[in-house]
């Protein structure tokens, strides 16, 4: 297979237009900054053109990203979380904890995460831009948003615009367990991103 061939079956227009849009981005921008026409730009974008690995390097600096972000997938053992090999990460003294579940890939929207949260513990409240959706696997959580607090038991959820205030904290004396799935990568390497 040739490296066109590879990466027309990537269907990478898609995954460009995606980061774009994420970005906020307009076509001009992205042309501007990449140093091709604005025609070009929307041509890859629709998957009518395969651009040169020399021109989706300069869409990839202006999108903030390296090449790899448009052409790598992940391989099916890659997408696949085995709970005793699962990245984790500690927050605070061990107050919160996260479980990586989703896998990272050209153009990915969603990440989510097994979070534990300690007896205790409360968040900041914070607004970004995406969605979030908090499922109660154990113990008891409570959610505010937009100020208003609400409590959530084993098998409850929420599902949110993130650009409402929110928070969360554990009032109980045993550490909860949530499912969480958004549309913000909690951990990505802000170096290559906005």
């Amino acid at each position: 297979m040739t490296e066109a061939s590879e990466i027309t079956g990537l269907k990478m227009g898609q995954t460009i237009r995606a980061r774009r849009k994420k970005l906020k981005l307009t076509l001009n921008d992205v042309a501007d900054a990449a140093g091709i026409s604005i025609g070009y730009v929307s041509l890859i974008e629709r998957d009518k053109a395969i651009p040169t690995l020399i021109t989706l390097s300069s869409i990839a600096k202006a999108l903030g990203v390296g090449i790899e972000f448009f052409v790598s997938r992940p391989t099916p053992n890659e997408c696949v979380s085995h709970s005793a090999g699962r990245q984790q990460f500690l927050m605070g003294k061990s107050q919160l904890r996260y479980e990586r579940l989703g896998a990272n890939f050209a153009g990915h929207e969603l990440s989510s995460f097994i979070m534990i949260l300690e007896p205790g513990y409360t968040s900041e409240i914070v607004t970004h831009s995406g969605e979030e959706v908090v499922f109660v696997l154990s113990g008891q959580l409570e959610l505010t948003i937009d100020g208003d607090k609400m409590m959530l038991g084993e098998g409850d959820s929420a599902h949110y615009d993130a650009a409402r205030p929110h928070g969360w904290s554990n009032p109980s004396d045993q550490a909860n367990r949530l499912l969480w799935t958004g549309t913000i990568d909690l951990f990505e390497d802000r170096s290559r991103s906005d």
